[in-house]
């Protein structure tokens, strides 16, 4: 194979960059199974010892000579644990070894399958078929009892493109390569085929953030997930580098090159590295010939880095909803469950830190401060954000020493093995609590990284946070300086912030459309209380107290009265507040059984107003109040066991007693109607209320025109 396709494989454009002021984090060495004679490259882990790629031909007087003098590649064994000389490197298999390239290769995590890069075409005179156009593909075998065997193709192979450098992941989910085949973006690009049961899925291009116009190579997939390639597209110290990147939230995060020496200004590329990058190879031109090198971390290249996040503690409460309520009598009072409360509809709270809370929004009655109507309530886990957190004196005073600490992070089950932090101006240092002089004024950003202690599978995790700090010359400096404080335009409602968990006990505006009306309720008790209790002595006598129990908490609620409308409710809870009932407040009941339904539809729709039913100061029926009668007639025949109250009440025109009179009256002649009609007269209950249980006030005739109505209510037994 001529040098030009080795080039094309192995070595691609030189890009010029440099890298300086740097502290290396690595140590690297020339790998004792390297020559200085041959090329070696691609190195990975198997069993007891290193799979690499070489030009090596043990068997010199067989050796093809290329012009360069320098011979197709084949794949080499050396154990690791003896002597480790390049002279004791043997063949890794007869079976696999052709006249061509083989390699680069990689196994599944037990060691019995190989992917690996080779010639498509070996069949031949090597002078013949070492031309541009045999390109390379991808093979898989099975480990046999004494050699590898049942070699496949790998299905995408085409004869017009290069399908090579194979990595398996460890979940065995994903083969990744590179190949310049059509429709990339440019060069050879990195894919990857997702494993369907039994067989490879389409390959799946990388995306732009990895893949650039020029070449992409050399996939190294960790336990963690993380992604080491070579690229010479990318920006680096020139020719091939080594980067890294990460899929985080559905992307890959912009590639980073590894710190000198691993990489150099000439081409790096086919790196591994143990579970928690402690140690590895990769392979390297920046000697005479390609050699893999050994490098040892010394200090952790921190590749990755989120910025810190402030936790949040201060919302916006707005009321989405809509009540009309008369403001000279009612507000809005936001109740966070601690002692504080804020008036209005939108206000802006800060949580004195993490907790638990419970929030309300109440209508309270302005004269007497008691809660006239919960509109909202929910629950709120507020939580700190789990991140390392970098603690220090902000700002600082050049030439003073600035404390950080990382022992606030806030990982639940992450145990902090090390500290490793970057100060921004060149320094490094390890840690969980440090101390750093800056020389220099200015805006400097701290990085924190932070290491786990390996888990059940030596998986070590990392996280990594940034900050800037700023530091000045003159201390006087520090006493105007403004921190960055979250203005009241930023600040989100409690439902937006990712670190509270809401859970809504109660809103309004989820039970608006339904089948809901209003009650005024006393009390509610734990355990049933006498309706003939001395509790209820001071009650009016226009008002009869109903038992519910709900189910949901266990709690009988003690009713006085219940409405269609919230407004019409405050007369009956403004009187029994009056009279010593101090825990009154207005609660919502939703009408479940078909019934109830039904009336609440009627009395929806139909016109309640007395003075349809009826002409002025007269008990005589009209015209107007005759089609809802009808259908209470409707309703009771088709719900033959309900019993109900047909009530009427007046303004307060006139004498208390007359229109009370005129009431009852009104009522007599409603329910004859419906006993004309063949309703049994014991299913009917008529009670005329007179001007006693006002649902506005009596000032204004608009006002007065709500209180002269009439109501059906169905009695519970």
């Amino acid at each position: 194979m001529v040098r030009s396709l080795l080039s094309g494989i192995l070595l691609l454009l030189i890009l010029q960059s440099r890298v300086s002021g740097q502290v290396e984090s690595y140590t690297v060495s020339l790998a004792p199974f390297s020559s200085d004679m041959y090329d070696e490259y691609s190195p990975v882990y198997y069993k007891n010892g290193i799979v690499f790629c070489s030009n090596w031909d043990p068997n010199l007087l067989l050796k093809y000579l290329l012009s360069t003098n320098r011979g197709p590649f084949n794949i080499f064994f050396i154990d690791t644990t003896g002597d480790v000389k390049w002279q004791n490197a043997n063949l890794f298999s007869k079976n696999l070894n052709t006249k061509f390239n083989d390699g680069p290769v990689t196994f599944n995590p037990i060691g019995d399958e190989i992917y690996y890069s080779r010639n498509q075409e070996v069949k031949g005179k090597l002078s013949k078929l070492s031309g541009t156009r045999n390109k390379l593909g991808i093979f898989h075998a099975v480990l046999g009892e004494k050699d590898w065997e049942k070699t496949r193709e790998f299905r995408f192979n085409n004869k017009w493109y290069n399908f090579t450098t194979p990595w398996f992941s460890p979940d065995e989910n994903r083969l990744y390569f590179s190949s310049d085949k059509f429709g990339g973006y440019g060069g050879a690009d990195l894919y990857y085929c997702q494993w369907k049961v039994s067989y490879w899925d389409s390959p799946v291009n990388l995306g732009p953030l990895i893949n650039t116009e020029e070449n992409e190579s050399y996939p190294f997939i960790t336990a963690t997930g993380s992604l080491f390639f070579s690229s010479d597209g990318h920006s680096g110290m020139g020719g091939k580098d080594i980067f890294f990147s990460k899929f985080i939230d559905s992307a890959w995060i912009n590639p980073v090159a590894l710190d000198a020496p691993i990489n150099s200004e000439s081409d790096d590329f086919g790196l591994i590295a143990d579970t928690d990058m402690k140690e590895g190879y990769f392979s390297s031109n920046r000697d005479e010939t390609i050699d893999i090198y050994h490098f040892k971390t010394t200090f952790r290249q921190l590749f990755f880095c989120e910025r810190q996040r402030e936790n949040q503690y201060c919302f916006i409460f707005r009321d989405k909803g809509q009540i009309d309520i008369d403001t000279t009598k009612f507000q809005y009072v936001w109740d966070f469950g601690n002692g504080n409360r804020i008036d209005g509809k939108d206000v802006h709270y800060c949580f004195p830190g993490p907790g638990k809370y419970y929030v309300k929004l109440n209508i309270e009655d302005s004269a007497t401060g008691g809660i006239f109507f919960t509109k909202l309530s929910y629950y709120i886990d507020l939580r700190d954000i789990e991140q390392p957190y970098i603690t220090s004196s902000y700002p600082a005073i050049a030439g003073d020493s600035v404390r950080f600490d990382g022992l606030l992070t806030n990982l639940p089950g992450f145990e902090i093995a090390e500290c490793y932090w970057i100060f921004g101006d060149g320094e490094k240092a390890k840690g969980e609590v440090v101390k750093h002089l800056y020389k220099e004024e200015g805006i400097y950003e701290v990085k924190l990284g932070i290491f786990s202690t390996p888990d059940s599978n030596s998986i070590i995790r990392e996280e990594c946070i940034s900050k800037n700090i700023s530091v000045y010359y003159d201390p006087g400096e520090i006493e105007s300086f403004r921190t960055d404080k979250v203005e009241p335009d930023q600040i989100t409602g409690i439902e937006e912030y990712d670190h509270a968990i809401t859970k809504t006990l109660y809103s309004f505006e989820n039970e608006v459309t339904s089948y809901i009306v209003y009650q005024v309720e006393l009390f509610t008790s734990e355990t049933k209380v006498d309706l003939n209790s001395e509790i209820f002595r001071n009650i009016p006598e226009q008002y009869t107290v109903k038992e519910v129990m709900h189910p949901h908490n266990n709690l009988y609620s003690y009713i006085v009265s219940e409405e269609i409308n919230l407004m019409y409710t405050y007369p009956a809870y403004s009187e029994m507040y009056t009279r010593g009932f101090r825990d009154v407040t207005v609660r919502t009941f939703l009408f479940t059984d078909p019934a109830h339904k039904e009336l609440y539809n009627l009395k929806k729709t139909y016109c309640l107003s007395s003075d349809l039913f009826f002409r002025k100061n007269d008990y005589r029926l009209s015209l107007g109040g005759y089609p809802l009668l009808l259908q209470i007639i409707g309703l009771m025949n088709k719900y033959p066991t309900i019993m109900l109250e047909v009530a009427v009440h007046t303004d307060n025109i006139g004498t208390s007693n007359r229109n009370l009179a005129l009431t009852r009256k009104r009522t007599e002649v409603m329910v004859n109607y419906l006993i004309e009609k063949g309703i049994d007269s014991n299913r009917l209950v008529a009670r005329g209320y007179g001007e006693s249980r006002p649902i506005a006030p009596n000032f204004r005739e608009e006002q007065r025109i709500l209180n002269r109505r009439i109501d059906f209510n169905i009695i519970e037994e």
